[in-house]
């Protein structure tokens, strides 16, 4: 990687129609280097945040998998599909009769609030025995699925109606949630408290950890930015990505000694067992964590600063 290729963080607004791993082969070409990946798979259709690491931020993608995430969405009441969303074939429809009130909606959003119990969809990337689910459900074969827990931080009524009129009304929500939760299942298990079979007809991701819908930048933008020279303006730092870890700052003999990646005098004060280290300008150096078999010193776990 030329030494002015810019690195760090790069917010997509991910398009509908393509894979992330097409984001990235896409982005490898526009910023002309290998170093790009990304930080969890978003569903094909699904639009919305999709940050990216480039050159020396791909050390860090590890620890950006965990994020939390938030989403925009809608489900669709009275009809369920094949992969829960609006792009598999319809295998149930029960239509509404009359209307479906939004304090019946908010009730039942409620009640789905903190740790729940998901199954997930057939068309997952979930692995049993050692396979995929969508390879099973792609062979028309059933498999038992394992129960996963999942934390809904915040779930909100975002429709203003007041009623939801039917055969098959349709409301839109926003969820706050941990990473691995399926929004796909959650909408069809809203459904299943409201007494219909339901599915997810609408997703945006509007958040990714600390990166926002409004960070992001389009495929259009960054081929404009990459042809006027200033691509290095829609970066941002790899400290972002990792502004939520516990951290510690180093003098400049401790900085000198963690580049050449040795093991250290146990940090003090530190709560967790893994953290941040920055130089005194703010730069952040290596993750560090307390040595497995010796309590009193900490070992390098990523390194991140460059001589």
């Amino acid at each position: 990687m030329p030494a002015h290729q810019p690195e760090g963080v790069l917010p997509l607004l991910k398009p509908a129609g393509m894979t992330s791993h097409d984001c990235v082969a896409k982005l490898r070409k526009i910023l002309k280097t290998k170093k790009v990946g990304h930080t969890g798979t978003l569903d094909p259709e699904v639009t919305g945040v999709l940050p990216v690491c480039v050159g020396r931020g791909t050390k860090i993608a590890q620890y950006m998998t965990d994020y939390p995430k938030a989403y925009e969405a809608e489900a669709t009441i009275g009809k369920a599909t094949a992969t829960e969303d609006a792009y598999g074939e319809t295998v149930e429809t029960k239509e509404v009769p009359g209307e479906i009130s939004a304090e019946q909606v908010e009730t039942v959003l409620q009640s789905f609030k903190g740790i729940i119990q998901q199954v997930p969809p057939m068309f997952s990337a979930v692995k049993v025995n050692g396979k995929k689910l969508y390879q099973y459900a792609r062979e028309g074969i059933e498999v038992e699925r394992p129960v996963r827990e999942a934390n809904i931080y915040e779930l909100k009524l975002l429709s203003h109606d007041r009623q939801f009129p039917g055969p098959y009304p349709a409301f839109s929500f926003f969820v706050r949630c941990s990473k691995g939760t399926y929004i796909r299942t959650l909408a069809v298990d809203m459904g299943r408290k409201l007494g219909y079979p339901a599915h997810m007809s609408k997703l945006v991701r509007v958040a990714s950890g600390p990166f926002q819908l409004k960070d992001c930048y389009t495929f259009e933008e960054i081929e404009t930015a990459a042809e006027n020279g200033t691509i290095a303006e829609l970066f941002l730092p790899i400290e972002k990505a990792i502004g939520h870890f516990e951290s510690i700052v180093a003098d400049e003999e401790m900085e000198r000694r963690i580049k050449h990646g040795s093991v250290l005098p146990m940090a003090k004060d530190v709560q967790n067992n893994r953290f941040a280290v920055y130089n005194e300008k703010g730069l952040c150096l290596a993750i560090y964590k307390q040595h497995p078999d010796k309590p009193h010193l900490m070992k390098p776990e990523k390194i991140l600063a460059v001589e």
